[in-house]
């Protein structure tokens, strides 16, 4: 059992772009010192307890960063933890832990001001030494964490005066500051011998957590000391597990709860006829997938998984799945809200003949898979996989549906059967995805995919400074993964969360869900 810092109570068990050329990168340095701090919105008060359900979160989630994988993890870290940098609501990354940052000329030695007097909920204060043991905490072959591809880069981390960190790369990064927003890279308290004493719950966030018991609720109370008080508007928020989207939806229309996300898009017209409610859909980098393991016969074949990319109707997806709430995907993760999106991918087309003509070039005259799928890995996946198996029979491919439990779908079978239904938030830039899930040997690289021709491009793309050579780079990498990779991406699908009418926001972040998953910050109560 986890302890945290008192009095917060824990139950349950623990577990799991822009630069284009060398005065551009300096432009980025600047911006890290001059975006500064968005000013509170006029209508917004304070007080008030805000409830959000959530269609995430299971019983073996835990605080250790290096694990989180779920919305439920997201919004828990954002409002409890600080970062040297998040992501902005028009895409940008601005200063949080980190007041400011510069670039050298080549972009490979980066320079962040940390932000002076701030204090953990406990009242130690922040110091370099916690910054430092936070960012390495994800770094060396021993760390377990999913972030591990992000700091891969990092040489060496090394302290300048008592309030600024110098990091040296192995080459340039154009998008370094955005490595922080990862939701992974919580600056949590050192714990005095090189490591980080992430059990405590002891955060320099706005929210200080007072209670969590994994799969069923956190709460949270606002942090009076917090160094920006133009935030943090609600007094305390409960967030509650509940994957049932009808339970959740109901939640919802009773009153229970002010906020929730993952809605049921065959009901929506529905819920948004309540006169209380208010419906968003937000277009964003989120992805609905299927990953084949492409280190596993017979999907190690790259044409079986093409195959199987011609067998899935993806115009049925998005129409019976998300309601037009979404956009056909191509098997790759860069879409319409990429900079260096490109249109010029040949999309793969449902066409059960050239499925066949594949299977053959495999040696097959039929191929019989099997597909997990729970509604936890995306809403109404399950049925997802329904319709992907029956458009797949025509082109003699068997798709046995196994529905597998909702809790421990994360720890028990993404990654672990050898094909599965996924959801991904999408990242910031087109390297943080990459490097997150395609890269080869990465931690979440879901299809256990590897092209050394990617893995070349993964590299040099981060390093270029040449806007025109970067996006021809990146351009390249999607054809590859779009036809190579074992990834079927049929949809691209729109951030859709509903809120109560007493809920006041301002214009919406698209980067990740509900608001960025930055709602505990940024939204308040009439």
């Amino acid at each position: 059992m986890s302890q945290i810092t008192k009095p917060t109570k824990i139950t349950g068990p623990t577990r799991r772009g822009f630069l284009g050329t060398t005065a551009a990168a300096v432009g980025l340095a600047s911006a890290g010192t001059l975006l500064g701090l968005r000013p509170a919105r006029a209508q917004q008060q304070r007080g008030g307890t805000l409830r959000v359900a959530k269609g995430h979160g299971q019983t073996g989630d835990t605080l250790d960063p290096a694990t989180w994988t779920n919305g439920f993890e997201v919004a828990l870290t954002f409002g409890l933890n600080g970062y040297l940098a998040k992501v902005g609501v028009d895409g940008s990354a601005e200063p949080d832990v980190a007041e400011s940052w510069e670039a050298s000329p080549d972009a490979k030695t980066w320079t962040f001001k940390i932000r002076p007097g701030m204090t953990f909920h406990s009242g130690k204060p922040v110091t370099l030494d916690d910054v430092i043991d936070s960012i390495n905490y994800h770094r060396g072959e021993d760390s377990k964490s999913a972030a591990g591809p992000l700091v891969a880069p990092i040489i060496e981390i090394t302290k300048d005066g008592e309030d600024t960190v110098v990091f040296e790369l192995e080459s340039g990064s154009a998008d370094f500051p955005f490595v922080f927003t990862d939701y992974h890279m919580a600056i949590c308290p050192s714990d005095g011998a090189g490591g980080i004493d992430w059990r405590s719950g002891d955060g320099c966030g706005p929210y200080r957590l007072v209670e969590f018991d994994p799969g069923v609720v956190a709460r949270f109370e606002r942090f009076e000391d917090d160094w920006n008080q133009d935030r943090g508007f609600i007094q305390s928020v409960e967030m509650l597990s509940i994957v049932d989207v009808n339970a959740r939806t109901t939640a919802l229309a009773s009153g229970e709860v002010d906020a929730i996300d993952k809605l049921d898009l065959k009901t929506v017209a529905l819920l948004g006829r309540n006169p209380e409610i208010s419906i968003h859909s937000i277009p964003g980098p989120q992805y609905y997938s299927f990953a084949a393991r492409a280190d596993t016969p017979p999907l190690d074949d790259v044409n079986v998984r093409l195959a199987l990319k011609h067998a899935i109707d993806r115009q049925e997806l998005v129409d019976k799945i998300l309601f037009g709430h979404g956009t056909v995907g191509n098997d790759q993760p860069i879409g319409l809200s990429y900079r260096f999106h490109n249109p010029d991918v040949p999309q793969t087309t449902y066409d059960p003949d050239k499925a066949k003509f594949y299977l053959k070039e495999a040696g097959l005259d039929r191929l019989t898979v099997r597909l997990s799928a729970a509604d936890a890995a995306f809403p109404d996946a399950v049925n997802a996989a329904t319709l992907y198996r029956n458009s797949a029979a025509k082109a003699d491919i068997t798709i046995d549906v196994n529905r597998v439990p909702n809790d421990g779908y994360w720890s028990d079978v993404w990654m672990k059967h050898e094909f599965s239904a996924v959801y991904w938030s999408g990242r910031p830039t087109e390297d943080q995805i990459f490097s997150t899930a395609f890269g080869g040997g990465a931690a979440w690289n879901d299809s256990f995919w590897a092209n050394a021709r990617f893995d070349e491009l993964l590299v040099s793309a981060r390093a270029e400074l040449d806007e025109a050579k970067r996006r021809e780079m990146y351009g390249e990498m999607q054809q590859i993964v779009a036809q190579d990779g074992g990834t079927v991406l049929p949809m691209f699908a729109n951030w859709a969360f509903a809120t109560s009418k007493r809920v006041v926001h301002g214009e919406f972040a698209s980067n990740f869900d509900q608001d960025g998953e930055r709602w505990m910050e940024r939204w308040s109560l009439a």
